[in-house]
């Protein structure tokens, strides 16, 4: 009767073990299998696949901000500069433009870039800097512009943020997306009404504004000294 049931127990015992190999195997095989689908091998050695990285075109940059602008619930950034601070308010019926300028800054684009242009008594310029920094951020991002949007209503008054279009010769006023001007001029420059787009203005600071463009400038409205924008953030 004893051998009888160690019989049976050394039976059982290797029906388990045999089950316990198996389940192993097919566990090892779904790792093998998840592990290869990430990986490539080359000369022995697993490399991780990784995804291109996104970036704006010509072609894309539009549909994207279209979607972007629906996830935002911000609409004021604040700029800080060497000569101090100022808030932009942005407009919402200007969709693309003001998300671009939201995403740019969530990219942190605008820190360390410069006030390059000062045009007395009528705009100060700026989002752009003459160092490899900018260059590759820029690079990274994408290249595109966008188009005018420039029938809501919205005009060039003083302490408004419009975008300059991004050459000579650009007969559609394409915008550059990097950059931005501010509007000083008392009460506005209204020339500018309908070929470019306002899509915000300055809540806050207009006397920091002022501060800029009061500073020295060469003869191409360069600033001797640079003025330099440190952070750019998105605040409620």
């Amino acid at each position: 009767m004893n051998s009888k049931i160690l019989s049976y127990t050394i039976i059982l015992l290797l029906i388990l073990t045999v089950s316990c190999n198996n389940a192993s195997k097919k566990q090892e095989n779904v790792q093998e299998t998840e592990i290869k689908k990430d990986t490539v091998t080359i000369d022995s050695t697993k490399i991780t696949k990784k995804e291109p990285e996104f970036k704006l075109t010509e072609e894309n940059a539009i549909p994207f901000f279209f979607e972007y602008n629906k996830t935002l619930t911000e609409n004021k950034v604040k700029i800080t500069t060497n000569l101090g601070s100022f808030t932009l308010e942005l407009f919402e019926n200007v969709p693309y433009h003001r998300a671009n300028f939201i995403y740019l800054t969530k990219k942190g684009y605008f820190n360390d870039t410069y006030f390059h242009r000062v045009v007395k008594n009528f705009i100060i310029q700026g989002g752009n800097a003459d160092n490899i920094k900018t260059s590759k951020k820029r690079s990274k991002i994408g290249r595109y512009l966008l188009p005018p949007d420039t029938k809501k209503g919205h005009k060039h008054h003083r302490g408004v943020i419009s975008m300059p279009s991004s050459e000579n010769d650009n007969p559609h006023k394409l915008a550059s997306p990097y950059e931005f001007f501010i509007v000083v001029t008392k009460p506005g420059s209204y020339h500018l009404d309908g070929d470019y787009t306002p899509f915000g203005r300055v809540i806050q600071g207009m006397d920091v504004v002022d501060i800029i463009n009061s500073q020295p400038v060469d003869e191409g409205d360069w600033p001797k000294q640079n003025i330099f924008i440190i952070k750019a953030e998105v605040v409620k």
